[in-house]
């Protein structure tokens, strides 16, 4: 994932090196100063089953498959340190505002339906928050209004294209420098500086203060509760990773509110779980239909120090972020988890072959929602010397959900390197896999709206293709919040709405009733049968329409 996911900040690590494994996103690039970082997550002991014990040479060949209906395809556009977007500080509104249109364009071009947008990288903002400044990284000055709101802006265009927005937030960095000094006056970490410390050349917020916590999630939740956001994001940084010859200066805050726990590195960890699930239950109070997920390390524990930890040999999160990511699985404190897995099959210390299929078993316990950090950018740096290793790893992914545990989908580190395409990855990702939309999957544990079947109108050849026109007649508290559009070749008497083939499209509802959609694939004259069906905004689907064949 990203260099803090920022790139994340960090530098490249050899797995089979203590302390850390290389982190998803924070492993720095040669592009535009960003990096890449990972996460570590754990769960039981469930040894990967015969058919999954083998590495990537047991995947075969790249290769296209019949395409899923559902799944998340998505995408993390990192802010920290200018990594994707904006592309350096100081750009106009109206620049910014392009360049993260042309990110959309890029999601679209690949088939993705989800953006996953880094909007509180270090204690700051990314919309006019009334408990932390501005973000640097807009204008290259802490505090300064950039002259829009880049939170709205982003929420309402991704949701035009029918994209969901979950937005991203580092909970603990406040800089990425030491010197307080350096931040606005009237930012929190100086009007309180009995709150943060610095480690590793950055300060943090300390994890142990309960008026720390506290703040964070005010600052959190005050963007839950004023934007439209599908999901709440969090990253692998939670207690800083680990630094040669330093040690993490909390000792005073255990001295006073440790009482109780064995060692220090039990009561870090039941920091970082009551903040994660206090952050999950006021997210859920305020709206229960925004989803909560999380992108740990991709390693738990390994199993030689703990027998539910997976069979793999590198940094353990549990240990060295006192992120117990296992339990909040096993808790159903999140909606999903995105394990940053950026490994490729074969790795010794952290094998993909092994790692996925323990992270499905833990995520099926509770029926949290699973999805893969891919590390695209291992492909740009030449770690993955075949082009074909991420489209290998769906189509284990595809495997895995046929004949064992859901895999609902991928998440790819990061933005910039998706049209970069390197060595032609992605393009191989979407021939083989994405050739086709897919919709969100579903949670069902998430509120649902009381929709109504949509009525299809008709489907009229015209210059610019087939123009498809339906109505959506429910109440407008009860509307679609999108449509999906389904076609088949020829006439039909009905559609297939679950053969992923037929799917042409989804698309937001526009106000009112009538709706339509220009199907500009269609071939002049050509004979086709069409249906739509409604998608309430957690993507629960209606049955279909009647069909319609082209006028």
């Amino acid at each position: 994932m990203p260099l803090d996911r920022t790139p994340h900040d960090r530098q490249p690590r050899d797995p089979a090196s203590a302390p850390a494994l290389d982190r998803r996103g924070f492993i720095t690039l040669a592009v535009a100063g960003a990096a890449a970082s990972a996460f570590t997550v754990t769960i039981g002991t469930l040894s990967p089953s015969p058919a999954f014990a083998a590495t990537g040479d047991a995947v075969g060949a790249s290769a296209a498959l019949a395409p899923r209906k559902r799944e998340l395809r998505a995408m993390w556009i990192s802010s920290v340190v200018n990594i994707d977007w904006p592309s350096r500080t100081g750009l106009s509104a109206a620049d910014q505002q392009a360049e993260f249109l042309h990110w959309l364009d890029v999601a679209e071009q690949f088939n993705l339906n989800a953006v996953f947008v880094q909007v509180r990288p270090t204690a700051d903002a990314f919309w006019p928050s009334p408990l932390e400044p501005w973000s640097q990284y807009l204008t290259g000055v802490q505090g300064q209004d950039p002259g829009y709101d880049p939170l709205a802006f982003i929420v309402e265009e991704a949701h035009r294209r029918n994209l969901e927005l979950h937005a991203w937030y580092n909970p603990y960095r406040v800089s990425m420098g030491a010197d307080p000094s350096k931040l606005v006056p009237e930012h929190p970490a100086r009007v309180h500086p009995e709150w943060i410390w610095a480690y590793g050349g950055k300060l943090y917020f300390d994890p142990g203060l309960p008026e720390v916590q506290e703040h964070i999630q005010q600052a959190i939740l005050h963007s839950v509760e004023h934007y439209d956001l599908d999901g709440v994001h969090f990253d692998d940084y939670f207690y800083p990773y680990p630094v040669a010859g330093q040690t993490i200066p909390d000792a005073a805050t255990y001295a006073a509110h440790g009482a109780g726990f064995a060692n220090v590195a039990d009561w870090r960890r039941n920091n970082v779980d009551t903040f994660v699930h206090s952050v999950s239950e006021r997210i859920k109070a305020l709206k229960p239909w925004v989803k909560f997920g999380i992108s740990p390390f991709g390693i738990w524990r390994n199993k030689a120090t703990d027998p539910l930890g997976s069979e793999t040999g590198g940094s353990q999160s549990y240990d060295l972020q006192f992120a117990d990511t296992r339990k909040w699985v096993l808790e159903g404190w999140l909606d999903y988890i995105n394990p940053q897995i950026y490994w490729q099959f074969g790795l010794a210390v952290a094998d993909y072959a092994k790692l996925v299929p323990w992270w499905a078993d833990v995520a099926e316990a509770s029926g949290t929602h699973l999805y893969i950090g891919e590390a695209l950018y291992k492909v740009t740096s030449g770690v993955f010397t075949d082009p074909a290793e991420l489209s290998k790893h769906l189509t284990f992914d595809r495997d895995i959900d046929a004949t064992r545990a859901p895999v609902h989908g991928n998440v790819y580190f990061s933005a910039k390197h998706v049209p970069a395409d390197p060595q032609g990855s992605m393009s191989l990702v979407r021939a083989d896999h994405y050739s086709r939309p897919a919709i969100v999957p579903a949670m069902p544990w998430l509120p649902a709206g009381s929709l109504r079947t949509p009525v299809l109108a008709n489907a009229v050849h015209g210059a610019g293709g087939v123009t498809v026109k339906w109505s959506d007649a429910a109440p407008p508290t009860s509307r679609a919040t999108s449509f999906a559009i389904y076609r088949v070749d020829g006439r039909a008497d009905a559609i297939d709405v679950e053969n992923a083939a037929n799917l042409m499209a989804t698309r937001r509802a526009a106000p009112g009733v009538v709706q339509r959609f220009v199907d500009e694939t269609a071939e002049p004259g050509a004979v086709y049968t069409y249906a739509v069906t409604a998608l309430d905004r957690v993507w629960n689907e209606t049955a279909p329409s009647g069909v319609r064949v082209t006028e």
